[in-house]
């Protein structure tokens, strides 16, 4: 047998970097008239209609209804959800304060839906966060893996089997990047931002290089030669695609991949620099700086600080 590194791809290194974790959280039933009002979710928020239908309301978006396979993430917005646009909204706290992670409202369970949330890092986070729509719905028929990994999660949810809760946290993951995937499917062709950037065939194979290879000493050139472009046609398709020029993401995303073994470890910073590709602990520094605003040594104590502080105020 022949075993074959996998080559990466820009999209894992990024979940990846940020830590995206998915977690199961809730389930709900609901019957007749009924209506829960959901705050501004701290983490991307995933969830799935399994049987019936209901209304997905939020301040910007007309109103939205979802159907059983139905897949629809949350980003930084309130929202609610009811049998009818005009139903009374009970706060999302209280439906859910003494059920633990199942809920049922109203008569029958004519709905059902299963949520959780993505977790992310608290900074590195927003790479995600902000490059998705507040809402993003994605209708049940747009990818069939969707539907069985949704069907197992049900079967999972109500199994009660040895390792259920992991499996159903596995699932729920699988089915996000799923999701992200038919997102970027549906993308306009001129949409901005990294996630446009997956999607286009010049701009693809060139982010999927810097991932894998973020310490290498990129030249316009190299890049523009994986692009399959002229220097300044690559450079100005880039920046319109992405929203920056090429070697400055490629810093930035060198600084993001520092500053969070900053945060998280006790690294040598100058081991930091150099398994980025930095000669010298002051052309790391100067890097840093002008992302950040900071030394890395004062980015690592001032972080420490901060999350000392927060353990402080929790205990």
């Amino acid at each position: 047998m022949i075993v074959q590194t996998m080559p990466g791809d820009a999209l894992s290194s990024i979940l990846t970097t940020i830590n995206a974790v998915a977690l199961c959280s809730i389930s709900l039933q609901a019957g007749g008239e009924w209506g829960i009002r959901f705050a501004a979710p701290a983490n991307i928020k995933f969830n799935v209609v399994r049987r019936g239908t209901c209304w997905l309301l939020t301040a910007d978006q007309a109103p939205m209804l979802l159907e059983a396979g139905d897949c629809f993430v949350v980003a930084n917005t309130p929202f609610d959800l009811a049998s009818t646009p005009d139903a009374r909204m009970l706060p999302a706290h209280d439906v859910f304060a003494d059920s633990g992670m199942a809920a049922q409202l109203g008569d029958g369970g004519d709905v059902a839906v299963l949520g959780g949330s993505v977790r992310l890092d608290t900074v590195d986070g927003v790479v995600l966060s902000e490059a998705l729509p507040p809402i993003l719905v994605i209708k049940g028929g747009a990818a069939a893996p969707i539907g069985w990994l949704l069907d197992q999660l049900d079967r999972e949810w109500d199994s009660g089997a040895p390792g259920a809760q992991l499996m159903c946290n596995d699932l729920l993951r699988l089915a996000f990047i799923h999701v992200l995937r038919a997102h970027l499917a549906q993308r306009a062709a001129d949409a901005e931002g990294w996630l446009s950037g997956l999607t286009d065939r010049h701009i693809a194979p060139v982010l999927q290089a810097v991932h894998a290879e973020p310490h290498r000493n990129w030249t316009l050139t190299e890049l523009s030669r994986l692009a399959g472009q002229s220097r300044s046609s690559f450079a100005a398709r880039f920046k319109q695609r992405v929203g920056v020029a090429p070697l400055d993401y490629l810093t930035r995303w060198r600084m993001r991949l520092a500053a969070g073994k900053l945060r998280r470890g006790g690294e040598p910073v100058s081991s930091i620099g150099a398994a980025l590709g930095y000669r010298s602990d002051s052309a790391f520094g100067a890097s840093f700086r002008r992302i950040y605003g900071t030394s890395p040594a004062r980015y690592r104590s001032d972080h420490r600080q901060n999350a000392s502080g927060a353990t402080l105020e929790r205990a």
